[in-house]
């Protein structure tokens, strides 16, 4: 009994949360968001393919909002989305669909990512796009590797504007 009130007391939180919000970081969080899902979704819109998928809003939330997390970086925005949608094409292609190719997917990713010091959580969504779209090997290039490289693209331009941000904090 003493393992299992152990256990559900550490659910508890014992702080409040760390994050500082100011008006100067939530205006370039929406410039950010907005530029960078701007451009992608223009680009779809022209019929110039596909170069949009949901988990890229995700990216855009850590790449402006919490631009100095090891999350963040562009080594894993780019790498983590490369590494998911390449393991989830990879099981889609040999296992086929359904509920434990989702699985086998996700789980997959993580562990890639984690390996690969590459950890980037909205990409751990990408599994799940490839394998419930059915998608083709091209869809690791458009819309993942080129969308991926926007999204850092105006992550390095927007956040360095500012002159208290310095992004990225590491490359490699």
């Amino acid at each position: 009994m003493n393992q299992f009130i152990l256990f559900f007391s550490k659910m508890r939180g014992m702080s409040r949360t760390p994050l500082k919000v100011t008006r100067r970081n939530v205006l370039i969080g929406f410039i950010g968001g907005f530029v960078a899902v701007g451009l992608l979704a223009i680009l779809t819109e022209m019929g110039h393919g596909l170069w949009i998928m949901a988990p890229f809003g995700a990216s855009c939330v850590l790449a402006f909002g919490v631009w100095d997390s090891p999350l963040s970086q562009p080594r894993n925005i780019i790498g983590g989305h490369l590494i998911s949608t390449l393991t989830g094409l990879l099981v889609y292609h040999l296992v086929g669909g359904g509920f434990l190719s989702m699985a086998i997917g996700v789980g997959a990713a993580i562990s890639f990512m984690m390996l690969a010091k590459m950890t980037h959580p909205p990409a751990g969504a990408d599994p799940l796009v490839v394998i419930m779209a059915g998608s083709s090997w091209s869809f690791l290039f458009t819309p993942v590797l080129i969308g991926a490289v926007v999204i850092v693209a105006a992550a390095l331009i927007i956040n360095n504007l500012d002159r208290t941000r310095n992004y990225p904090t590491f490359w490699w």
